[in-house]
C-alpha cells in the first residue's frame, strides 16, 4: 500500500503549508497507529510505504511505515516503486488524476485521501482553528478581498 503524502497533506487546509515536514510526519504517525486498517480493502498484512518529496524529504521511518524520499518528483517515484516491488494488488493513495492513471495502467487500485480512516487529530493539531480563519483564508469562491484605495499622499504647505 502506496500514500503519496504530498496529496493526502496537501489536501486538507490546515496550515500545512507553513511546516510541510511537520505535516507529513502528523500524517505518518497516524498512519502507524491505524496500521493497515486505514485503507479500505487492504489486507491486514499490507505493508504501508509513505512517498515524500520536496521540504519533507527529511522524515524518518518508524515501526510500521516505510517512508521513501522521492528523489525528483514524488509521482515518479510512486511509479517507480510499483514497477520494481509492485504485486498487482497493490493500492495507492492519491488526489492526482496524472498519478491516477499511471499506477491503473500497472494494475494498481486508487483510492482518494477521503477514504483513509485516520484519527481527526492529525489533520488540525499544528493550527488551530480560530487563529487559522484570521490570519490566512482559504481561496473561496464568494470571498473577495476588498480593493485597497490608492494612498493619497499630503503635502506639506510651501513656505
Amino acid at each position: 500500500m502506496v500514500v503519496d503524502a504530498a496529496n493526502v497533506v496537501g489536501s486538507v487546509p490546515d496550515g500545512w503549508w507553513r511546516d510541510p515536514a511537520g505535516a507529513t510526519e502528523r500524517l505518518r504517525d497516524a498512519l502507524a497507529a491505524a496500521g493497515p486498517r486505514a485503507v479500505p480493502g487492504a489486507s491486514d498484512d499490507a505493508e504501508l510505504v509513505l512517498v515524500v518529496e520536496g521540504p519533507a524529504r527529511g522524515v524518518k521511518p518508524v515501526p510500521g511505515v516505510r517512508v521513501v524520499a522521492a528523489k525528483g518528483e514524488g509521482d515518479d517515484a510512486v511509479v517507480e516503486l510499483l514497477e520494481r516491488e509492485g504485486t498487482g494488488n497493490d493500492i495507492v493513495v492519491t488526489a492526482d488524476r496524472g498519478l491516477r492513471a499511471r499506477v491503473e495502467a500497472l494494475g494498481a487500485r486508487v483510492v482518494g485521501p477521503r477514504s483513509l480512516r485516520l484519527p481527526r487529530y492529525w489533520r488540525s493539531r499544528r493550527v488551530p482553528r480560530a487563529r487559522y480563519w484570521r490570519h490566512a483564508r482559504p481561496p473561496r469562491a464568494r470571498y473577495r478581498r476588498p480593493r485597497r484605495l490608492p494612498r493619497v499622499r499630503r503635502q506639506r504647505p510651501r513656505t
